[in-house]
């Protein structure tokens, strides 16, 4: 759809011997526009858009205007526009349900009188199957192909619907299992900083932008491509040509000096960032990095930070295109014409860093690089920063609070070298000092016992720290001075490799170093997200029973981005976030009572004491190794043929045109009932009407306690479910996987083991009260009640309401049940989008109000009238009635943020919006 062009900035740009037509930010400034050279260099990336998609209904002149006016407030006035992302990015978790959704629409497009074929991505697509492998087989030498087979064999109906999505829908990709994990693959393959398309006999080029169904598409930020998670809700939106309804963001400018500081890593830096803009407070904000200090770090480097802005809040963390840019393209087997093009591009546009003039900030903050030390985030969130030197000390207090106590008191200083375990002999039997508050517990069959803090998981998994070689051959470096010396992982321990591409592991066998972690049990895993987002696999038998029977706080250590509660095992209370050799450190040191920084992680062959600083490589070791190691050769090899997959993959059959067959039997993919009864124009939105309370919950309610996630227990409703059809808890495989049956999926919602509905105080889980009845039961089971009766349900919810990862099954699993609307201190930006994109309506108390200072138990009921003529961010009269029959008025705001989410909204979920447009066009 060509631009109207209001600020005539179409130019031409010579590259090579290549014409390429653009949207020049310099033109539109001459002709008219004004001065905008001072902008982050993010919102030139979104003004392009702007002059590129300007129609004069979706986008028009003065939200192009809006971006001077933004210099001016430094973004305090709140825009709408209308964003076009240049494509989609999923992950097979998400992505499965966007496909069923799709498959789904094309049947309901077929009964409302329109095609099947008018549902189609309309940008392109790609989705990279890399969440569903687990690490079931470790330590061993076959455990990649064991995990493998494991992984085809558990999601065999799931990889057959995705092969049918892949030759039913145009512009759809798929990049099968085993390749790797999808912000890894987009970082190293699929980005490309600009873009390019043909229209009208042009080529043009513009940014690389994506919208991905995992939070983490942020990532991709370190390439200078602007992108981030949105629920699967609305990537299905923005596949079928919809915009993304977004407020012009305020920008916080991150100021980078200095250099690193030996012995200090990637991860420290991210974790010390973290830290600070969760401080700082940057929710929905886009957070832009700048000065000196980035010419000190590698595009890896700013990748990692880039990867963590939902744990620091921000809607992406964005570096600018500079030479370290170029470099990382070339080094990665990028087309030299694309890498050509994307340094010219950015230079036309203002943005190549180098030439930037200081950008003009919301406001700004500064780090420098030299004061990051080695650290850990942990227990439970990756904001809770605790210094190595401090690790034990912080665990301890962790665990009192835990077990419900107090912080530590002081305790008997002890000498320098002096262990916190003392080892009674070889069979690595240690036991903690009584004056730490643990005792020792034996292990059935085994000669060594566990207690609270012993790490019995050492993962170095997930794409924050896996696309980084300076960090994994950190490890190898660390594991090949550990086995020289005699070291070895403790025997409770489970360690695994998974990284998030193959070519970790070319440049980890080409240096010589996977023999030495394989020798410490990092054997190869898998190539996808496991420990990071769950898929840990069981821990060994023995083990786990200790564990539960003796009620003993376990812990994880693992180089990913999450460690919220429930989220890593079940079997496991305390998980910290760490560099991959950190990660090998605490494999050999088996316990967060010992303090890596002063204790010895044990003793050499000789005898003597071994210090991590013994084993620690330096940075000139690692970057020697790097220079040698990773080379050009091994990404264009490894992604030659990337949508191929390997034989088990090729071997899939797939059947059905060009709508699904929808196997009845199937218990991983069914029909969802978004769609039934839908006519052409939407019926008027009802009010809410003595609805019931289904939960009161606390602040920071994350999508990890909402959403369906982890493992299926037998006596839950959707392990009641799956044995109702004949699948035995052997095969339950996870929620993850089964994302495609809405009727597992909506009976797993609110039903997090560490979920606290205060309803029942004193309880974990999803169960709540039932009324009148009074009685207390599953949360889906309550709900099923409700609706035989014709009751809705509402939520009342804290601050930062589902924060976490992007998980559609959040908003759609409260949809299914019946909740109609969520009512919270604050909502996490991309949940609360989620919510309307499936007709549920997010209010939010004014400053001051909660549902506890009402003095909320869970029996009242709601009434919230005047729904269908509410107005975006309007202010909503709630009344509350209690069981003694009074009752009060409570003003919320709605936070249906603009107009294109009022009509998503309208209509009953935004599928169903674009839906009835793509109808009506063909009718």
């Amino acid at each position: 759809m060509p631009s109207l062009d209001s600020f005539k900035s179409k130019r031409t740009l010579q590259v090579g011997s290549k014409t390429y037509t653009y949207y020049s930010l310099a033109a539109a400034a001459e002709n008219g526009l004004g001065d905008v050279s001072r902008l982050p260099a993010s919102l030139k990336v979104l003004l392009e858009n702007m002059l590129r998609f300007e129609d004069g209904r979706t986008v028009t002149k003065d939200d192009i205007v809006a971006f001077k006016n933004w210099l001016e407030s430094k973004g305090k006035d709140d825009h709408e526009i209308a964003y076009r992302p240049a494509r989609v990015l999923m992950q097979d978790f998400t992505g499965v349900p966007a496909v069923v959704d799709l498959a789904a629409m094309r049947d309901a497009s077929k009964k409302l009188g329109a095609s099947a074929q008018a549902i189609n991505p309309q940008v392109p697509v790609d989705l990279v199957i890399d969440h569903s492998v687990m690490v079931d087989y470790f330590a061993g030498p076959g455990a990649f192909e064991q995990n493998v087979e494991k992984e085809y064999e558990r999601n065999g109906e799931r990889y057959e619907f995705l092969r049918w999505g892949s030759k039913a829908f145009e512009n759809f990709r798929v990049v099968p299992p085993g390749t790797g994990i999808c912000h890894q693959v987009n970082l190293e393959y699929l980005g490309q900083t600009v873009w390019t398309r043909d229209e009208d006999g042009e080529t043009v080029a513009y940014p690389d932008t994506c919208v991905g169904t995992d939070s983490h598409t942020t990532m991709i930020n370190g390439l200078a491509v602007l992108g981030w998670g949105v629920g699967g809700i609305e990537a299905e939106a923005a596949m079928l040509g919809q915009p993304v309804s977004m407020l012009i963001p305020e920008v916080i400018g991150f100021k980078l000096t200095g250099k690193m500081a030996e012995g200090a890593t990637a991860t420290d830096l991210v974790l010390t960032v973290v830290e600070m803009l969760r401080k700082k407070g940057v929710v929905g904000k886009f957070v832009e990095f700048y000065g000196e200090g980035l010419a000190n770090l590698t595009l890896e480097d700013e990748a990692t930070i880039s990867n963590m802005a939902p744990e620091y809040g921000a809607t992406c963390g964005f570096f600018p295109v500079d030479e370290e840019t170029i470099s990382y393209l070339s080094d990665t087997g990028r087309d030299p014409e694309r890498v050509q093009l994307v340094e010219a591009y950015a230079k036309a546009q203002g943005y190549w860093r180098p030439d930037m003039a200081e950008p003009v900030f919301t406001d700004t903050l500064q780090l420098d690089l030299g004061d990051v030390k080695p650290s850990l985030a942990g227990p439970k969130r990756p904001q809770d920063r605790v210094l190595l030197s401090e690790a034990d000390t912080a665990f301890r207090d962790a665990l009192n609070e835990i077990r419900g106590g107090r912080k530590n008191p002081e305790t008997t200083p002890k000498t320098e070298g002096e262990s916190r375990f003392v080892d009674e002999g070889a069979n690595n039997v240690y036991t903690a000092p009584e004056d730490y508050g643990v005792s020792p517990y034996a292990v059935d069959g085994e000669d060594f016992h566990l207690h609270d803090g012993s790490v019995v998981i050492a993962a170095i998994t997930s794409c924050t720290n896996t696309s980084n070689p300076s960090v994994l051959i950190a490890a190898g470096l660390l594991a090949k001075k550990a086995n020289e010396l005699g070291l070895t992982r403790k025997p409770w321990v489970k360690t695994s490799l998974a990284p998030g591409s193959q070519v970790v592991t070319d440049y980890l066998l080409k240096a010589n170093l996977q023999d030495d972690l394989d020798a410490l049990g990092f054997n190869l895993v898998g190539y996808g997200c496991t420990t990071c987002i769950g898929n840990s696999g069981p821990l060994p038998p023995a083990i786990s029973k200790s564990i539960n029977e003796n009620d003993l706080v376990a812990c994880s250590v693992l180089s990913g981005n999450r460690n919220f509660e429930g989220r890593i095992g079940q079997d496991i209370r305390a998980n910290y976030l760490a560099s991959p050799p950190l990660v090998v450190a605490y494999a050999i040191a088996g316990s967060l009572h010992i303090n890596l920084s002063t204790d010895p992680l044990g003793t050499s062959k000789d005898g003597k004491p071994v210090y991590l600083k013994d084993i620690w490589p330096s940075n000139k070791e690692i970057a020697e190794v790097m220079r040698s190691a990773v080379t050009p050769d091994m990404f264009s090899s490894r992604y030659g043929e990337v949508f191929k997959g390997d034989e088990r993959w090729q071997a899939i059959e797939v059947s059905g045109g060009d709508t699904y067959g929808w196997p009845a039997g199937s218990t991983y993919v069914q029909n969802p009932p978004y769609f039934e009864g839908m006519g052409l124009e939407p019926e008027p939105t009802e009010d809410i009407n003595g609805a019931h309370i289904m939960g009161l919950f606390g602040d920071s309610i994350t999508t990890d306690h909402i959403s369906p996630a982890g493992s299926i227990k037998a006596s839950s409703p959707a392990g009641r479910y799956l044995q109702e059809h004949q699948v035995s808890p052997t095969d339950f495989n996870s929620y993850g996987s089964r994302r495609g049956n809405h009727e597992v999926m909506m009976r797993g919602t609110f039903a997090n083991i560490r979920i606290k509905n205060q309803m029942v105080p004193g309880v974990e889980g999803g169960v709540t009260i039932h009324y009148p009845s009074g009685e207390q039961m599953d949360i889906y089971d309550a709900a099923m009640k409700y609706q035989e009766d014709g009751k809705d349900l509402v939520v009342f919810a804290g601050e930062q309401y589902g924060t976490g990862s992007s998980r559609d099954w959040a908003a759609k699993g409260t949809i299914l049940l019946g909740v109609r609307a969520v009512i919270a201190g604050s909502f996490e930006r991309i949940h609360r989008s989620n919510l309307i994109g499936m007709g549920v309506l997010p209010l939010q108390f004014k400053e001051g109000d909660s549902w506890e200072k009402l003095g909320l138990k869970g029996d009242e009921t709601v009434t919230i009238e005047g729904i269908s003529d509410i107005k975006p961010r309007q202010m909503m009269n709630v009344n509350i009635t209690k069981a003694d029959g009074s009752s009060m008025n409570v003003e919320c705001r709605v936070r249906i943020d603009t107009e294109n989410e009022m009509d998503y909204y309208r209509n009953g979920g935004i599928l169903h919006f674009v839906l009835r447009n793509l109808a009506r066009a063909e009718a």
